[in-house]
Order: C-alpha cells, then structure tokens, then sequence
C-alpha cells in the first residue's frame, strides 16, 4: 500500500473554470456519490479506489473542461466497477453528465473476450466520440492516471500492452487534438514500461547533455531578454521546454541515435501579448543570432492540422551549439498545451445556458481555428462541428476491417502513425501517415480525384505515384476523365482509405 489519499474536493473545485454555485453543486453532488460508490473497493496499490476518479475529475478541471465533464470524470466507472445502475446516474446527474459517463463505460457484457473485446471497447468508445468530444477527453484522462500508476498492475504481460496500447493509440489521440500536455505525459509515463531498455538508452544519452544543454539555455535566455528589451519589446514571459523522453528516443532512431544532431532537446519559449510581436521578435533574434538552414517553421502562418500555432526557429548560439526557440502568443501557448479541450472553456464563459446551447457556443469558437485546415481534418456542421472529421472516420472504421487485428492495424497506420502534412495548392492542409504518396493524398481529399488521378505535380515537378510525401510538400493532383485506378495503385497506397476507395472502383471496373 502507498498511503495515497484521494484528491479533496477543494483542489477541483479551485482548478475548475467555473465558479457558479449551480456548477459547483453538481461536481460536488457527484464527488460524494463516486466516494460512496467505491467506498469498499481498492485499486492494485491498496490505495482507495476514489483516489482515480478524483485524480481524473482534477485533470479535467486543469484542462478548463465544463462541469459536466468534471462530474462524468468523477463518476466514469461508477457502472462499470461500483455497480451502480445507469438509471441512477441518469436520474441523480440528468441526460448531459449520464451519456458522457455511458460513452467512456468499456463494455458491460462478456461477449467478446481479448484482443476482441479491447478492439470493440476502442471501437464502442470512437462511436461515443463521434457524437461528443468530451467522451474521448474524459477518457485520455483516465488513461493518463491509470498510466501513471503502472507500476502497480501486477502481471507484466499487462504492464507492456498497456504501455504499448498508450503510445501507438492513446498518445497519438492526444497529439491530433493539439494536447502537448496529454501526449507527453501519456507517453513519458508509458516508455519506460513498453520499452525498457531503449528507455534506459534514451536516458543515459539525455544525462551526458543535461549540463551543456542547460548552460546553453540560461544564456540565451538573459541574451534574448536583453536585446528583445532594448529593441522595445518588453511584454514577454519566457519559459523553458524539455522533450519529453520517448519523443527524443522517437528522434534519436531518425538521427541514427547521434544526439548531437538533435537541437531541441531544449527549447526556449517566448510568449508575447500578440501575433505581430512575435514576427517583430523573429527579425530582431535573426538580427543578432544566424538560423540553422532549414529550420525555420511558421506554424503561425499555416497552423498544423491539430490547431497547433508558434513560430520555430533554431539559431546558432556562438558557442558551437544551436537552440531552438518557440515565440508565440498567450493564447496560442494554452491551445498548443490544451488543444481542443482549451476551446471547450469558452463554453462556460461566455454563455450561461443548457449545456446544448453551451456546446453550440464553443463550437462557434472552435470552428474558425479549423476552418484554416482541410477539408478532410476539419469539422463540418453546426449540429456535429465540435468533432473534427477524422473522429468521425475512426467511428466508420470498422467498415474498412471488421477482424480485430485488422481494425488496429488500420487505426495505427492511417490515424496514429508519424504524420507528414502537406498542401493543396490553394493552401489546405492534409494530414497524412509518413511515407504517405499521391494517390493517398488524392483520396484523402476525395474519392473521386483518386479515381480520376492520371498524374501528380509535387512543389511544381511531375512525380512518380509512388513518391513518398514530406511535411511541407505541395501536391497537385492532374486528372482526366478517362482515367481509373489500377490494381497496382492498391499496392502502392498507405493508408486503408486509399485501399478502401481503388478496391471499390476496382470491383465496380470488373462488374462493367
């Protein structure tokens, strides 16, 4: 036993956005009907039961999630492991925190068992997502929590499938919704245990530069303040950023495990009030410091597909070393750390409503950010817009591959693989798994310019269809009427979109 206590109701209550007395009674309801819930039950630790939901009901309050939300986190396994009755939870808490609670409940009969019952828990889960959010909010929370006390799961075999589970799925989930925050502690906390020994290989390289990376910062960090300040810009706040360790081993394994070509293993943040700041910071850090080549990225300017805005620069810093720097604003820096969920708090500031009018508010916020985005990555729909369409997509998946083993390989390939983005020539971006080509892109922005694909023009220059996409790449798609998909072009796709849609038209060429 750890002699952990649950998280008082204090610390949710001062955490969570909302400080309305009808919002503060509902979490409050709900945190004294989940202690009583599990009131006889332990986890793995000997610790109390109530210590996780508390823990989860406090993350989304630090994430600015609605009450609803907080009182679904507090109340999320209530039917699952306490027995209470879906009616009750209904009945006590209303419809809003009720379907929120049944979307993250895994499944309740025995039906399936192993791999087939986690693939149609994964599969029950996207479907609630896809018409609510929240749900998969509330549930990357209790992944974190229950992650970050591994340890304490006693057969290894399950240790390693969680861990491994958390990084191909649930960390990537996190990533597509812009959760910096999320997606690193989810996947410093599981590292160590899926991968142990590249863990420990990681962190031995990580310590030998700790002192000169550090040393490095703290300089540049006076150096920038000072010439940021005598240029006349002097409303900034700086921070520092540490990758996270299994992004550095992700980038380790791309570099050849040499660390000296990694430039970012700190980073120095710079967050100013405004967008124009932070270009006029840009000219004056270039003045004074050179860039390297090549890596100077304005995600300010074309957002990735997450919502995710800064400004990346890395310089030479005069001693032999480069650093990268991030500049971008205060509300640029919530949104990159919190992604979809920092839009969910305009819900509660902004409009004092039913929680549906509330859901519409945000959704009105939210939509502008994507709209910057393609058509496949952003969400459509005044009814369902604060989905965005790839959440959507993982709720049809099933369609694509009903076996189990098969629906995994087409979530890990085409939705949680290592993205490349990359543009239509009006300026839209698709996201794509690496070593995506042109037909993939063709598909992914509609079926019927992959059928009618008869070349594809990449930055200017006519490619082969089998040319592997990178980040940044333009790709222009050059049909005819004539054109149809070949049996070849099924073996060249990546993504089980693209597969899907050329076996369709294949089997219709054939009935012809």
């Amino acid at each position: 036993m750890t002699d952990v206590k649950p998280r008082p109701l204090s610390d949710i209550l001062e955490t969570m956005p909302s400080k309305r007395a009808v919002d503060v009674a509902l979490v409050t309801k709900a945190y004294e009907f989940a202690k009583e819930a599990h009131k006889e039950q332990r986890r793995f630790s000997g610790d109390p039961y109530f210590v996780h939901p508390a823990e989860v009901a406090y993350l989304l309050a630090q994430a600015g999630m609605c009450p609803e939300s907080i009182s679904a986190g507090l109340l999320h396994d209530t039917i699952e492991d306490a027995g209470t009755k879906p009616s009750v939870i209904e009945r006590e808490f209303g419809t809003e925190v009720f379907s929120l609670v049944q979307g993250t409940t895994k499944l309740g009969t025995l039906r399936y068992r192993g791999l087939e019952r986690h693939t149609e828990s994964l599969r029950k889960l996207f479907a609630a997502t896809a018409k609510d959010i929240r749900v998969l909010i509330i549930k990357l929370m209790d992944r974190l929590h229950n992650v970050r006390t591994l340890e304490h799961v006693p057969r290894a075999e399950k240790r390693i499938r969680i861990a491994q589970e958390t990084l191909e799925i649930y960390a990537p989930i996190a990533d597509r919704l812009g959760m910096s925050v999320m997606k690193q502690g989810l996947e410093d906390a599981a590292f160590p245990f899926a991968y142990p020994k590249e863990y420990e290989k990681t962190r031995e390289l990580a310590k030998e530069r700790k002192k000169e990376n550090e040393k490095r910062l703290e300089k540049m960090e006076k150096d920038v303040k000072r010439e940021l300040a005598e240029a006349g810009l002097r409303e900034f706040r700086t921070e520092a950023r540490i990758k996270g360790m299994y992004s550095l081993f992700r980038k380790l394994e791309r570099k050849q495990w040499d660390i000296a070509k990694i430039y970012d293993i700190r980073a120095l943040r710079i967050i100013f009030p405004t967008v124009a700041d932070c270009y006029t910071a840009l000219g004056i850090i270039h003045a004074h410091w050179r860039p390297v080549p090549g890596k100077i990225k304005d995600y300010i300017a074309f957002p990735k597909p997450n919502g995710y805005q800064s400004i990346h620069t890395t310089v030479y810093t005069g001693d032999g070393g480069a650093l990268e720097m991030q500049l971008r604003t205060e509300t640029q820096h919530r949104e990159a750390q919190y992604g979809i969920a920092s839009h969910l708090t305009y819900k509660e500031t902004q409009v004092g409503t039913s929680g549906g009018a509330r859901s519409l508010e945000w959704v009105r916020q939210f939509l502008p950010a994507w709209r910057r985005t393609s058509p496949s990555v952003a969400p459509s729909g005044a009814a369902v817009g604060s989905v965005p369409a790839w959440v959507k997509e993982l709720a049809r998946a099933d369609a694509l591959e009903s076996a189990s083993e098969k629906y995994l390989d087409t979530l890990k390939s085409d939705f949680f693989s290592h993205r490349v983005f990359v543009f239509t020539p009006k300026g839209d971006v698709i996201d794509l798994p690496i070593a995506a080509t042109p037909i993939d892109f063709a598909y992914a922005v509609h079926s019927d310019l992959g059928n009618k694909m008869a070349g594809a023009r990449v930055n200017g220059k006519m490619v082969a269809l089998d040319t592997a996409l990178r980040n940044g790449d333009v790709v222009e798609i050059v049909t005819k009427s004539s054109a149809r998909p070949t049996r070849k072009w099924h073996d060249i796709a990546k993504t089980s979109m693209a597969k899907k849609h050329i076996r369709a038209a294949l089997s219709a060429q054939q009935k012809k």
